[in-house]
């Protein structure tokens, strides 16, 4: 039990020196790694630049942990007068833009109207505006006609040929009636009437697509009129959108500061973040390559001793030394057994055995 219990004490109190030294590696390695981290985060901080132009200057505020809190940027005073006169000329601008619509108005008026007449123009099919046309022409033409007609009867009365009668024909191979006959004076004056109505006959079928045309034409205008009108709108914010983008691009030159700041922390903040991470990474191994070394040599050793065969037999030799015998087994067998019948006794024994007892 003895040594058992020597082996066993050594090996417990190995272990807890090994635990001992491996939680002490543990806290150093976490508190190299904290450390790491820091210095890692310290050197990727953003740190923009200060920079002052002939337009402006830029503004950066940190708090005490050297965070960014703020930024903007000073305009010039050359600047800040354009700005303050172009604000004036805007500011105007817009006013006129809003009196465009009122000014504008009367194109829109008359688009709408143009709009109206165009459809009522529209609203009569080519053969319909040709038909009327024709009787509107007729209607013009008939007192005239009336009194040729008079005219020519009158004269032939006079002349003593109202009754006569000549030109006639059979019926045409259609079917259709032949000329009736008539004066040639009369011949004349119907021949002159058809080819007066054939000719209005031409005139109304142009005056039918005109008619088409025209009141396509008058929506076109109307359309014409509704574009310029709102073109005038449009127009009239133009002004004040020229001033706003001059005023903008004033704006943009006195922040050109802030942004080449910004750029240039920008770029310092990368670079410190390389280096960051290459001692981030340094640092990672440090404390891996420590904990992987940790240990107590001492408790690993009374480990080793406890868990050592050789250790543990010797001890065990040491507190258990082995029985040993007074005769060999050899001088045992040598001796002959005590027979009294053969006439031996124990006073017969070898001097030398007696000797060997005494």
């Amino acid at each position: 039990m003895v040594p058992a219990l020597i082996a066993g004490g050594a090996t417990l109190l190995g272990s807890s020196m090994q635990a001992s030294a491996t939680r002490d590696a543990a806290r150093q390695s976490a508190q190299a790694q904290l450390e790491s981290a820091r210095i890692a985060a310290e050197a990727a901080k953003f740190r923009p630049v200060g920079v002052t132009s002939r337009y402006g200057t830029s503004n950066f505020q940190f708090d005490g942990g050297g965070y960014l809190t703020g930024a903007g940027y000073t305009v010039s005073p050359e600047l800040k007068a354009y700005q303050d006169r172009l604000q004036a000329l805007t500011g105007g601008a817009l006013t006129e833009a809003e009196m465009a619509q009122q000014q504008y108005a009367p194109l829109q008026q008359s688009a709408q109207g143009l709009f109206g007449l165009g459809q009522q123009y529209l609203q009569q099919t080519p053969e319909q505006v040709a038909s009327q046309y024709m009787r509107q022409q007729q209607d013009l033409l008939a007192p005239s006609r009336e009194r040729q007609m008079a005219q020519l009867q009158n004269q032939l009365f006079q002349q003593g040929r109202g009754g006569l009668s000549v030109g006639a024909t059979g019926a045409r191979p259609s079917g259709a009636a032949g000329l009736g006959a008539t004066t040639p004076e009369m011949e004349a004056y119907y021949n002159a009437l058809a080819q007066q109505d054939l000719q209005l006959a031409s005139q109304a079928q142009q005056a039918g697509q005109q008619n088409v045309a025209f009141g396509a034409g008058l929506l076109g205008t109307g359309a014409g009129l509704m574009g310029q009108y709102q073109a005038g709108q449009v127009g009239a914010l133009s002004p004040f959108s020229t001033y706003l983008g001059a005023g903008s691009t004033i704006e943009s030159l006195a922040q050109q500061p802030l942004d080449i700041g910004a750029q240039l922390g920008g770029r310092a903040a990368t670079a410190g973040a390389n280096v960051g991470q290459s001692l981030l990474t340094g640092g990672l191994g440090a404390a891996r390559t420590l904990q992987g070394a940790a240990g107590s040599g001492l408790g690993s050793a009374l480990i080793g001793l406890g868990n050592n065969p050789y250790v543990q037999q010797g001890l065990d030799r040491y507190f258990n030394p082995p029985q040993q015998q007074a005769f060999s087994d050899a001088y045992q067998a040598s001796i002959q057994p005590n027979n009294f019948s053969s006439g031996y006794n124990s006073q017969q024994m070898s001097v030398g055995a007696r000797a060997f007892e005494n």
